[in-house]
């Protein structure tokens, strides 16, 4: 995985899980869980996508603390 360096220092994938257009809540959870524990560090979505729910429960079923995650979002 290649990683950018931010300014506070810390390394962020340059590669990550975006959830645009994934409407079945169950699958954008378990897509999100089955990409964590593949090694995705990054996920990203935002309010309009009308996920950001299961993408919560997605996380919280990868078993992966969520201090080793990126999480991005956009404001509609």
């Amino acid at each position: 995985m290649k990683y950018v360096t931010l300014n506070n220092g810390l390394k962020m994938p340059i590669l990550g899980l975006g959830v645009y257009q994934i409407w079945d809540l169950q699958q954008c959870e378990d897509t999100v869980a089955t990409a964590i524990k593949h090694g995705y560090r990054l996920i990203d979505t935002a309010e309009v996508y009308l996920n950001e729910e299961a993408v919560g429960r997605g996380i919280k079923k990868s078993g992966v603390d969520r201090s080793e995650l990126f999480i991005t979002t956009k404001v509609w």
